[in-house]
């Protein structure tokens, strides 16, 4: 098998056990179906069947049913599998819910099954379904075998009695290892019912059917072998790339009250009219990376490895791009980045950005952050790439913002009121002295400080406060929506 999904050869991870008979009836098919004119053309799979209790009967989709194969996924996930083979109609009934989590590609069997009677059977729009009940109730078919296209039609039940679940489910059915007699002669007399509703051609719902397609019977109409026809569709890879919800990975802990700041921030921005239109954020929580500051301006710890490590642990989940909420941190961005897969949004670089849109006619962008900021000339580099100039306290007031944010009172140690918010307005009141009319609270815990689009002195003067996180929060979610828009886009392409 040499078919690639993002540059990675497919790897089949086969769930098995929901019907162990069926489930090896796949697997053997698949090897049957693969173009292989010696062994090492055959795909890689790994074909996994454990214990399932509610394996042997019952036709609902239980909380055991669903976190099996949930489970099982995630076994797959570790084992580099790409592709999840699921040989279970019911199982389809959920589908949509194992695919919300997890970042491995789900072949649909109906889907396989609705492509065969297309390619197979062209003039045949009345379409027979062999499914159990809870498959039935559910609407499964109906969902892909749409109109005007498709009619689906059922066995009809006589007295509430359902032969084709009875078949399969029933004490004497097919799990229970009877391939011959009672229940092969229920599912005959359901096609035949089939048939007399006037059905074109016939699909099973249920992977057992195929072990006793022969006994069956020839029928006046094609009776499908699904389990041949997902095989076939599995190994041709004739289906889309996996679509996933495009997920932000959050390096947080740098400080820890302004990582939180920021996730108010995507929230509140987000256009979402309910719970589920939110973006998919993973936070790493992690206090414990060195202190950026005093590695910048003093001798403290190096802090590169513990986000290069940080950001490592959100790629490993499946994040699309990284959003690191410390403006000093980013004096490391540039070590770190070239070793990653995902994009780190850079803070300074879309904030510098917003201002050159946002003031075109400005020259001078008063910066308050951290000395470590200050120092490593992050800012003003990115300032003097847009033609701007940095404009930043004289000493003594960079010594009064440094003790808002770390000091005994200050943002750091969860104070937001008091002699931390006086140091800090007359740092801004300086820098509106020198004629500043916009300043960027280049530190992530000075909004906390600072509040509003606006400061305004003792004199009256005003001046405009730019937040960064808020800039950042912002360019993530246009990056997921984009990226939500795209996906739609190729869905409906397909």
């Amino acid at each position: 098998m040499t078919a690639d999904i993002a540059g990675r050869k497919r790897r089949f991870g086969i769930v098995g056990g929901l019907g162990p008979l069926a489930s090896a009836d796949v697997f053997f098919k698949l090897v049957k179906a693969t173009p292989a004119s010696n062994d090492a053309d055959h795909f890689d799979a790994i074909f996994q069947q454990s214990p399932f209790p509610s394996s042997g009967s019952g036709s609902a989709a239980t909380t055991e049913r669903k976190l099996y194969i949930f489970e099982m996924i995630r076994d797959f996930e570790k084992r580099g599998v790409t592709t999840i083979v699921l040989p279970c109609f019911l199982s389809h009934t959920f589908i949509d819910e194992l695919r919300a989590n997890t970042s491995l590609q789900i072949v649909d069997i109906v889907e396989a099954v609705r492509s065969h009677v297309r390619r197979k059977f062209p003039g045949a729009s009345r379409v027979g379904v062999l499914a159990s009940d809870y498959t039935r109730d559910k609407h499964l078919f109906e969902k892909y075998f749409t109109p005007p296209e498709f009619e689906v039609l059922h066995p009809r039940r006589h007295e509430g009695f359902d032969p084709v679940t009875e078949a399969v489910y029933g004490a004497d059915g097919i799990k229970s290892g009877n391939l011959r007699g009672h229940p092969v002669e229920l599912l005959r007399n359901a096609c035949q019912d089939l048939i007399g509703q006037g059905a074109q051609v016939i699909v099973p719902g249920l992977t057992e059917i195929a072990l006793v397609a022969d006994e069956i019977g020839p029928l006046s109409v094609p009776l499908v072998d699904a389990n041949l026809a997902y095989a076939q569709y599995v190994v041709s890879g004739r289906y889309g790339s996996p679509a996933s919800a495009f997920k932000v990975g959050v390096v947080g802990g740098v400080g820890p009250a302004a990582t939180v700041d920021f996730l108010q921030k995507i929230v509140r921005n987000t256009p979402a009219a309910r719970d589920q239109d939110h973006i998919k954020l993973l936070v790493e929580q992690n206090p414990q990376i060195p202190d950026r500051t005093e590695n910048l301006i003093g001798d403290g710890a190096d802090p590169t490895v513990s986000l290069y490590a940080t950001c490592k642990r959100l790629e490993d989940g499946d994040a699309d791009i990284i959003a690191i909420p410390c403006n000093t941190a980013h004096a490391f961005v540039e070590r770190i980045h070239p070793y990653l897969n995902i994009p780190i949004v850079n803070m300074l670089t879309v904030t510098v950005r917003y201002l050159r849109e946002t003031y075109p006619a400005l020259r001078d962008i008063g910066v308050l952050a951290t000395s470590g900021t200050i120092e490593s000339g992050v800012y003003r580099k990115a300032l003097e790439l847009e033609g701007l100039h940095q404009v930043v306290p004289e000493p003594a007031l960079q010594e009064r913002v440094m003790e808002a944010i770390y000091g005994e009172h200050g943002v750091k140690a969860g104070f937001s009121t008091g002699q931390c918010q006086d140091d800090i307005a007359a740092a801004v009141e300086a820098l509106i002295a020198q004629g500043v009319e916009v300043v960027v609270l280049g530190c992530t815990e000075l909004p906390l400080l600072l509040t509003g689009s606006e400061f305004v002195g003792k004199s009256g003067a005003r001046v405009k406060l730019v937040d960064p996180t808020d800039v950042l929060a912002r360019q993530c979610i246009a990056y997921a929506i984009e990226n939500s828009l795209t996906e739609q886009s190729h869905v409906n392409a397909l």
